[in-house]
């Protein structure tokens, strides 16, 4: 499965939004324009649907609460409801003109006490309606409006499947300080380890046959990637603690073994989204996976994402937010796949999502045969940046 599309009203830079999605899709803008933002929609769904991570009132509460999501441009009393709602396909729907296999909506407002509350929540499958919210039981008893039936085992059965899909959704922007000083920081993990200080338990608890074979596929990107950096390994030291290692056959006649705190930021953070691609079989958000990495190998990238989408296990989703030229510039990229955000210059409109081959000046030279990366990177840029210089 995968995610269609996605409908938004009222979420921090969004007034209104409302886009078809593809498998691989690159999120471009300018700075503070929303990529972010639009990345953790998706980690907001899974957050409500891993009942172990406290469902709605949890996810709300993480965000800082109601009124750090909601979007500052609206004004008008409708904005009162943050609203998400997505379409998700199975895997061998290839037009966007078919119809998504499941609906799922869920609006949330906040009440006079300041309680959140589930405003409205909607399952479809197959176009045929399997939930509506608020429902007779919610009338009788607005505790239950508390918590959305996506977190609740008792009450999801007949969408489980959307749940279970939701809660694998999993986000990588590895940080190599938190790898490196893991220990100086007592080996606290942020949930679901979104800066990868948990890379080192995540190689551990992974089936050695599996975690073998990801390696040895690491390892030859490695190869070619790190110069005299060759087989990359995961092994116990002396003490019985557990490292990623790497030979380096420039240090000393015979390999030198590094470990992961002698590294370079730029292998490490290739290691971890490599591990990433290998690792993930749902969705996947990649926030600026071209940085400390060299531009010969960041025009690379497309590929290697293009090609773990493929092989045995079901397609992977791949949201990948950057400001790359040199990471879009590979010709496989249609227009289709890259989301342009623009913030908008009037009050109360918000930040919009666009696929960049529906906008009129691109579309144009797409047509033309220009590559379509660093045309919408030109047209992110700020209107002034070459001022930028003069500014202090």
């Amino acid at each position: 499965m995968y995610i269609s599309r996605v409908k938004l009203k009222n979420w921090r830079n969004f007034v209104e939004v409302d886009v078809p999605l593809r498998r691989r899709q690159f999120l471009v803008g300018p700075n503070a324009s929303g990529k972010s933002n639009c990345l953790d929609v998706f980690r907001f769904l899974r957050d409500i649907a891993k009942p172990d991570g406290g469902g709605l009132q949890r996810a709300v509460n993480k965000r800082g609460g109601l009124s750090k999501i909601r979007c500052l441009n609206a004004h008008s009393k409708r904005a009162s409801e943050v609203f998400i709602g997505i379409e998700i396909s199975p895997n061998d729907s290839e037009s966007i003109m078919d119809r998504p296999e499941w609906i799922y909506e869920v609006g949330i407002k906040q009440s006079r006490s300041g309680s959140v509350f589930i405003s409205s929540e909607r399952v479809e499958k197959n176009d045929r309606p399997l939930l509506e919210r608020p429902d007779s039981l919610d009338e009788g008893d607005k505790e239950r409006l508390q918590q959305t039936h996506l977190e609740q085992v008792n009450n999801n059965k007949d969408f489980r499947e959307i749940s279970d899909f939701l809660g694998k959704i999993s986000y990588m922007h590895l940080v190599p300080q938190l790898l490196r000083h893991f220990d100086e920081i007592q080996g606290n993990i942020m949930e679901d380890d979104p800066f990868g200080q948990g890379l080192l338990y995540r190689l551990q608890q992974a089936n050695k046959k599996s975690r073998d074979a990801r390696l040895r596929k690491i390892s030859g990107v490695i190869k070619v990637a790190v110069p005299n950096l060759e087989e990359i390994r995961f092994e116990q030291d002396p003490l019985g603690k557990y490292h990623i290692t790497g030979s380096d056959n420039n240090w000393r006649p015979r390999n030198a073994k590094q470990y992961e705190d002698q590294l370079s930021d730029g292998t490490l953070r290739l290691i971890g989204l490599l591990w990433s691609l290998l690792e993930n079989n749902s969705v996947l958000l990649l926030e600026e996976p071209e940085l400390s990495l060299h531009s010969s190998v960041v025009g690379n990238l497309a590929g290697l994402f293009h090609k773990a989408q493929k092989g045995k296990n079901p397609r992977r989703q791949l949201f990948i937010s950057t400001h790359s030229a040199e990471l879009l510039s590979d010709s496989g990229i249609d227009g289709g796949e890259i989301l342009v955000l623009q913030p908008s210059l009037i009050s109360g409109k918000g930040t919009t999502i666009t696929p960049s081959v529906d906008i009129k000046g691109i579309k144009a030279l797409l047509k033309i045969g220009e590559p379509a990366g660093p045309i919408v990177i030109r047209r992110t840029a700020p209107e002034n940046h070459r001022q930028t210089s003069f500014s202090l």
